[in-house]
Formats: C-alpha cells, structure tokens, sequence
C-alpha cells in the first residue's frame, strides 16, 4: 500500500513481536513519532517469546501510512504481517452474494425448486422461450462485463484485479434499482472471445453491462453485440458519462440563457466516451461540435486510420476547423474534457464567449481546476465528488436498465437515452437550479424511478418495448 493517502481512515497493522528482543511500548512510541493515533490493540496470539496483535492506527491527512510501515518495519523484534482498512476488510470475501428468495425446509419444497417438480417448469419455458422472463431470474438480472482492460484510472489491470469494481457496479445496481447483477470478468481481451462468450452466456440475463474495456475494442463490441442480441447492450463508460453530461448540460444552458442548437461545443478527448458525449449531444440538437485529441481538431478531409475517428470526422466540426485545443477553444460556450489533467488553462478559458461553461471530467485531476477559473466560468463541472456538480455514471446505468428491463426492451437506444438525460435534469427545480448545483446527488432518491419512467415511455414511443408495464396500458 506504499504511497497511499489514507486521511481521516482507520488503517490496522498485523504485527508480529518478538517479545524477549523488544516490548510494546516502544513500538507505540515509533508509531506516534511517524504521525499514527493507535485507538485500538487486540491480541490475536500469544506465546512466550512472541506476540501477534493487530493495532487500529487512525491517520489524518498530512501522514502518510507508507512512513508509519517503514518505520515499524526497521523495528528488530517486529514483523508487519498484514495492513488492512475499512476498504480492505468491506472487500474480504468479497461485496456479493446470491440469497434463495424461498428456503427449503423439506423435502416438498427440495421437489418444488429442483428435481422432480421443476420439469414442469422447464418444459414450459422449452415450448415457450419467452416465459424465461416471467419463469426464471432473467427479467431482473443484469451481467456486468469487463475484460480489465481499462479500469478506473487503473488502466490494464486485467479480470482478476477488476473484480472489486465490477462487484462494486452490483452493489450499485441492486441498491439504487432493485436490479440483481453478477461481475463477469473475462479472462480474455480479443474481441471474436469476448463477444462469443457474452453471446454464449446471454440467456440467463435480461440485458448486459459493458465495462471498462479498452478503445478501440470496445466500440466492436457494443455495436456486434447490439446487433447479434435481443437484449440491451450499454457500454456504461460510454453512454452513462454522456447522459449524465448532457442531463448537466441541460441545466447549464437554463443558467446561461443559451440555446442548444446555437453553441460552439469542443470536445477535447475522442475515446469512447468523448465519442459517446458527442452522439448523444448531436442526437439533441448541438450543430456544432468540434472535437481535438492528441494531433489537433478532427476534421473531415483528413482520413484517420480509427473507423471511428473517420466516423467523427465526417459527423462535426461542420466549418473543417483545424487547429490545437487552444486554438479552436477561442469562441466555444462549451469546453467537454474526457482527456488529461491539466491541459486547459486559464488564459483558455478566457478566450471563450460570455459565460463559458466547462465539464472538466478528468479524474483524478480535471483539465483544469475549478479554483482557476471560478470567477470567469458561468459553470463548472467535474468528474470529482469533492467539486460541486459531479458528472457521475451512477446517476444513469440503475434507472436506465430498471426501466429497460421493466419494458423488456430490445435495446437501448438513443431516444431512451435522451429520455434519461431529461430526466436527470428534471430533478433539480427551477428554484434550486444554480451554478454550483445543475445535476442532482447520487443519492436523491428520486432520479431511479424519474429515469425509469422517461425510458419506458421512450422505448414504447420507439417500438423497442416487448412488454407494456400496467401503468401504461
């Protein structure tokens, strides 16, 4: 754990003490001279000559745990066994676990969920596939899909490192949704593996989450899979950051007085989400749209080896603009940054039309810091929870694929997604729409059935709905 800041957090050290060369107290001094509060000591084994004890360190801010384990480690007498935190011990075992919705007392009840009397069951589905939805956990069941290729920040961490995350996405389904979902990480990156497997494992699922695989890939991926099922398909790293960013937009745009299709947007980042944010702003209404990445602005008559690159090229930028980031940003009323830390400045955003807004997304740190640019932007938003107006995926993938699944729905498609967008917004009224507040908490407990809502009136709308919930009929 070298290296990691862990304030305000309890961290607890296993150690292993050699009582006849060194005594407790003086590994309590070591550890209060390196900046550790020891709050708790429980002894795990004892003998004679030695002592197993973990020690409950609490650290502020300014100590880093790496100094309190050197120093301890330097000890004679001492062996550090073990480092945990809270985050360590939640993640013991794991986040997850299945539950029977019955229990099975006796033997009637053995019959009844297994052998013999599920035959029936299964017959029925045999002759009619579509009970599975009514008959089986398919209707309400998510699978959560990664190969590891890009994790968090993390990058190519592969299958077994991305696990916690992927587990973590089931947590967040079941909690904010009522959507059950399981972690299914691949241990494989080609793309005819991935997209076999995933076909192969469809039928217990009601719709799959793609998750933190790596572009280009990815983009295959989706479209093949969207194609060869006929359940939803929804890369999250991709289209839950553009519906959040647009439902932010939305708001941002009632705050400054503009409208939507007459703003200059530049999308700095053209990866799948940069690419992701861009459809989904066209969809709404932007006309134009320039996007840069590492060689400049991307303009058509330029012929980019990246299908979708050339895709981007041909469907923005409509004046051919050319140029750096800080050349095509002179003018924009919309700065989008899926890209690095610290590539805009002030002095950019300056150059900008009245009232700026700028979505600095990159984590963990945004292309520009809020602090730099407070007085001059009329709004500003991150990726980072500890700015205001945080552009979350977690405020999209539960509502979208409860309703999704709610309705049956093919697909996810565009519509749906505007409808999601719209109802994010939603959610903050008039009244309380400010610059510092344009997209509502993770944790506003009406966003889920708002999104949910939106999006089964849109797939109906579009024909992508194969069951008409009651409310609606």
């Amino acid at each position: 754990m070298g290296n990691t800041r862990l304030g305000g957090k309890s961290v607890i050290l296993r150690l292993e003490i050699q009582t006849d060369t060194i005594n407790f107290g003086q590994v309590a001094s070591v550890i209060f001279a390196a900046g550790g509060d020891i709050v708790a000591i429980d002894v795990i084994s004892t003998s004679r000559d030695m002592t197993v004890r973990d020690i409950t360190i609490t650290v502020t801010d300014s100590v880093d745990i790496s100094i309190i384990t050197e120093a301890v480690k330097n000890m004679e007498g001492v062996r550090l066994v073990n480092i945990s935190d809270r985050t360590f011990l939640l993640h013991l075992g794991g986040k997850i676990e299945t539950q029977p919705k019955t229990p099975i007392q006796n033997r009637d009840d053995l019959s009844r969920v297994y052998t013999p009397d599920v035959a029936r069951v299964c017959m029925a589905i045999h002759e009619e596939p579509d009970k599975a939805y009514s008959l089986t956990v398919k209707r309400n069941t998510v699978a959560v899909v990664s190969d590891g290729s890009a994790v968090l920040g993390l990058g190519n961490i592969g299958p077994y490192a991305a696990m916690p995350v992927m587990e973590g996405k089931s947590m967040l389904f079941k909690q904010f949704a009522g959507v059950d979902s399981f972690p299914i990480c691949l241990n494989t990156q080609d793309t005819e593996e991935i997209i076999a497997t995933v076909k192969a494992i469809a039928p217990a699922f009601g719709g799959i989450n793609l998750e933190d695989i790596s572009s280009p890939r990815c983009f295959e991926i989706e479209e093949r899979l969207r194609q060869e099922l006929d359940i939803p398909v929804f890369h999250d790293d991709q289209h839950g950051t553009a519906v959040v960013l647009y439902a932010a937009l939305i708001n941002a745009l009632k705050i400054v007085g503009k409208s939507i299709d007459s703003i200059k947007v530049v999308v700095c980042g053209i990866g799948a989400a940069g690419i992701a944010c861009s459809r989904i702003l066209l969809s709404a209404g932007v006309k134009n749209i320039i996007g840069v990445d590492r060689m400049g602005a991307i303009a058509s008559g330029i012929q980019y080896d990246n299908r979708m690159l050339q895709w981007y090229a041909e469907h923005t930028n409509p004046d051919r603009v050319q140029g750096t980031l800080q050349e095509v940003i002179h003018g924009a009323d919309v700065f989008i940054g899926v890209s690095a830390g610290g590539i805009l400045s002030r002095e950019d955003v300056g150059h900008m039309a009245d009232q700026p807004i700028v979505f600095a997304m990159a984590n963990p740190v945004p292309e520009v810091r809020p602090e730099e640019i407070e007085d001059i932007a009329a709004v500003i938003a991150t990726g980072r929870s500890d700015y205001p107006n945080q552009i979350n995926n977690v405020l999209c993938f539960p509502g979208i694929f409860r309703g999704a699944l709610d309705c049956r729905a093919s697909e996810i498609n565009e519509e749906m997604k505007l409808a999601a967008s719209e109802a994010i917004a939603s959610a903050i009224s008039d009244e309380e729409l400010n610059p510092l507040y344009i997209i509502p908490s993770v944790f506003n407990q009406h966003v889920v059935k708002a999104i949910r809502d939106k999006v089964v009136q849109a797939a109906i709308r579009t024909g992508v709905a194969r069951r008409i919930p009651r409310e609606y009929r």
